[in-house]
């Protein structure tokens, strides 16, 4: 048993080291690290290299022309939807913060994007969300308040086209999600969500391990 328990230490540790160096696996650029250290400042929690290279590669998967973001931040998860969508490609952004959105303007425009490229929307997600379009986005990437997920999730599905990915970040809530003590409020919301994906007849799901988690679901036709 001891020498097992020693196998699953090391087991452990690989798949960590492992998990890091996949989430350290793209390089960024100046702009990326600039928005990043503004988000420092702001104490604001960014989405992970390897949480950003994902959104990139679903976008550029779905071939995105319409995005929608709920949680600007200071524009690192913003940067990298835009990499990712079409040249035409047009990301809706909603954060209730209009300074956050000035500092995600600014480093959109140092990424090289044109104004035309993003609409940014301040208010509450669940002000903001019901006054876009039905099945007019192609991907919804929601990284805002956790206790509003559930609303946010349906949210999301009035708003993508079938085929379109639905995207949660911070999912694993720094393992409390799994974590069997006790929890807030916000954590037994995420639970929900996860179940809820799951569950749901209208989505094909699954549960990323980058950043702090990253769910991902399809919508059916």
């Amino acid at each position: 048993m001891r020498q097992l328990r020693g196998q699953e230490r090391v087991i452990t540790a690989n798949r960590q080291t492992s998990w890091a160096f996949a989430d350290a696996f793209v390089a960024e650029d100046e702009a990326l690290h600039r928005a990043r250290e503004r988000a420092r400042e702001l104490g604001l929690r960014s989405v992970s290299p390897g949480t950003g290279a994902a959104l990139r590669l679903l976008a550029g998967a779905a071939d995105a022309k319409a995005v929608a973001e709920i949680g600007t931040g200071t524009g690192v998860s913003g940067i990298y939807l835009l990499h990712g969508m079409r040249p035409d490609g047009v990301l809706t952004t909603v954060d209730p913060e209009p300074e956050r959105q000035q500092f995600a303007r600014e480093a959109f425009r140092e990424a090289g994007f044109a104004p035309n490229r993003s609409r940014f929307i301040p208010g509450r997600a669940l002000d903001v969300l019901p006054r876009l379009a039905d099945g007019g986005y192609d991907l919804v990437f929601c990284d805002g308040d956790r206790l509003e997920s559930l609303d946010c999730l349906a949210e999301s599905l009035r708003l993508l086209r079938p085929g379109g990915l639905v995207c949660f970040e911070g999912v694993f809530a720094d393992g409390r999600t799994v974590d069997s003590a006790a929890q807030p409020a916000e954590v037994l919301r995420l639970r929900e969500l996860l179940r809820a994906v799951r569950e749901s007849q209208e989505l094909m799901p699954t549960l990323l391990p980058v950043g702090d988690g990253l769910l991902c679901a399809v919508r059916r036709g």
